[in-house]
């Protein structure tokens, strides 16, 4: 909407109307790193990357669009080390599909990525996965569903039944015993075109990340429980704050307007009500509240801009 990423005059004004998924992502890293034993402590990381620096090798970190999720959740992960993702390494872009095949021919050092790459990358034995995002920001907002503004003003109707459709589809994969046959759809050459082992196992909760491994539920990917659908306004707040962190948006940046333009939790309640959504699965404000990240910082969204402050790497522009 705000333009600044695709670079489009004006901006392409868009409305989202619900969240897609809650975690579910991860952090990886080569296999050259593994002596460090990186986690979410990525510090080591840095005398890592500047002693590559000094022997004529520039480390690379790849995600999947600038500004977008995978971008803000490596970036967190290394600034929290005291490792600067502008200044100590290098970001790139990689398509998902394509990161896998990137690392092993030794393109970057880590990445963030959605499943099944993450997991792909262990059964591979490509890399290793530091962390599963959850254990970053426990159910922290990822894919969100989208339409152009024009689009819904002008097809109020399919809209809605879209967002029905939507919302209906979430409930069913959140539903355990639908899990396997999930992961068998999405395994067929039409959408990942990956062996079904590189799906099942974290869509259940199971994460072996080549050098730990556990079982825990709470930090698969989410569809519609704990209210993983419902596109709170204050989770787009923190990812503008974040791209202004970042440079992506100029910090004078109306961000309240801007969440107001493009979040439409409105439509996603008619929507949640059409389908007979009982009340108590319907979230009671626009607000998730502070939200808390694995290092302690906090994000009070209705103060983001105490947030932006207290964060010591980053890279505002006016």
């Amino acid at each position: 909407t705000a333009g600044k990423i695709t670079k489009t005059p004006g901006g392409v004004p868009m409305a989202i109307l619900s969240r897609l998924n809650t975690q579910g992502q991860g952090i990886m890293l080569a296999n050259a790193h593994k002596d460090l034993k990186i986690g979410l402590d990525t510090s080591a990381l840095k005398e890592r990357f500047a002693a590559m620096k000094a022997g004529g090798k520039d480390p690379k970190v790849a995600m999947t669009f600038p500004g977008g999720t995978h971008d803000c959740w490596i970036r967190y992960w290394l600034a929290a080390g005291g490792v600067d993702p502008d200044k100590d390494c290098q970001t790139i872009v990689v398509p998902p599909p394509q990161m896998v095949a990137n690392a092993k021919v030794g393109n970057m050092e880590a990445y963030c990525v959605g499943e099944p790459w993450p997991l792909q990358t262990v059964n591979q034995n490509v890399g290793y996965c530091a962390i599963t995002t959850g254990e970053l920001w426990k159910n922290h907002p990822e894919k969100s569903f989208a339409l152009r503004a024009e689009f819904v003003d002008k097809y109020p109707k399919a809209t809605a039944a879209l967002l029905a459709a939507v919302l209906e589809a979430a409930q069913w994969c959140d539903k355990d015993g639908n899990k396997d046959e999930m992961c068998a759809i999405l395994a067929k050459r039409e959408w990942f075109k990956v062996p079904v082992d590189d799906i099942l196992d974290r869509s259940k909760g199971k994460f072996d990340l080549g050098v730990r491994s556990f079982e825990n539920k709470d930090l698969m990917q989410k569809y519609w429980r704990d209210f993983a659908s419902y596109p709170y306004q204050s989770h787009e707040l923190w990812f503008l704050t974040e791209d202004i962190r970042w440079g992506y948006l100029p910090a004078t940046t109306d961000t309240k307007a801007l969440v107001a333009k493009v979040n439409r939790e409105d439509l996603w309640r008619e929507a949640a009500k059409a389908i007979g959504v009982a009340a108590a699965d319907i979230p009671t404000s626009a607000s998730r509240g502070v939200e808390t990240f694995f290092d302690g910082v906090k994000f009070d969204p209705a103060n983001p801009s105490a947030y932006l402050d207290a964060l010591k790497i980053k890279k505002l522009v006016g």
